[in-house]
């Protein structure tokens, strides 16, 4: 796998009422072409700035980032975020609201009926090819998260970015949803970037773990490398002692570790 994300030497600040507040500081990074990394650390780490930096919807108060070979200035097709909240609008059907998506990627350059065969092929990806016609009022919040996991990939991104998309769900409907996403980046083969609290779904999912200390200057503490065996099969996983350490580090990063990153 290539390297084709970069963050280099990332610092993100904010005025305030009060006077500067650093909520980033010094972030290098590296991921490569079809990796899963996730993000994670206690809350106010700056966890979702940084998914906001690589999307591009804000810029770096120094330092920059690279996707691809090129520099992220803004907000691109080639990187599609799914929200906690599903963002769909409520006026229109799930078809819809994954065509307005594609239409406004693929719609100077390709006919009606390759967008539809675009919407539908991304709403079948995620078992949803039979609520096609439903309004978001009418399905449930597994759903709609489903939805909006099929916009994004619909968009065809060379990088997903996933900001606690299933952090409001029941966790049956959770558990699902992850094994749902595990078949999807198999198939996909995409490069995914998430912000998550679950340390359970981080080693479930993840190559990577990405691990931040505390803010304010938070930055990256340990990088762990998730080497169990793909395909994941997560009743497989429940009594796998290698799952059961992995886990343990990354407890073991929140709990004790998290201040700063080791001297």
């Amino acid at each position: 796998m290539s390297k084709f994300l970069s963050i280099e030497n990332v610092d993100m600040r904010f005025n305030t009422k009060k006077g500067e507040f650093v909520a980033l500081q010094d972030i290098n990074l590296s991921i490569r072409e079809g990796e899963f990394v996730s993000l994670i650390g206690h809350s106010g780490c700056g966890k979702s700035t940084l998914l906001n930096l690589i999307a591009g919807l804000t810029m770096p108060s120094e330092g920059y980032l690279i996707c691809n070979g090129r520099e992220i200035a803004g907000p691109g097709p080639e990187r599609a975020v799914v929200f906690q909240n599903h963002s769909l609008l409520p006026w229109l059907t799930c078809f819809e609201n994954v065509y307005l998506a594609v239409e406004r990627v693929f719609g100077d350059k390709e006919q009606k009926v390759q967008l539809k065969e675009r919407t539908l092929s991304a709403l079948k990806m995620v078992g949803l090819d039979h609520a096609v016609h439903k309004l978001p009022k009418e399905i449930s919040g597994g759903m709609k998260q489903r939805v909006g996991i099929a916009r994004a990939l619909a968009m065809q991104p060379k990088v997903l970015l996933l900001d606690e998309p299933f952090g409001a769900l029941d966790a049956l409907t959770r558990a699902h949803l992850q094994d749902e996403l595990l078949k999807i980046v198999a198939a996909t083969k995409a490069t995914v970037v998430m912000v998550t609290h679950d340390v359970d779904e981080a080693v479930l999912l993840s190559d990577r773990i990405v691990m931040l200390t505390n803010g304010p200057a938070a930055t990256v503490g340990e990088i762990l490398e998730v080497d169990l065996p793909k395909p994941r099969e997560r009743m497989s996983l429940a009594n796998d002692a290698r799952y059961h350490q992995l886990r343990s580090v990354v407890l073991d990063f929140l709990y004790r570790k998290h201040l700063r990153p080791a001297a």
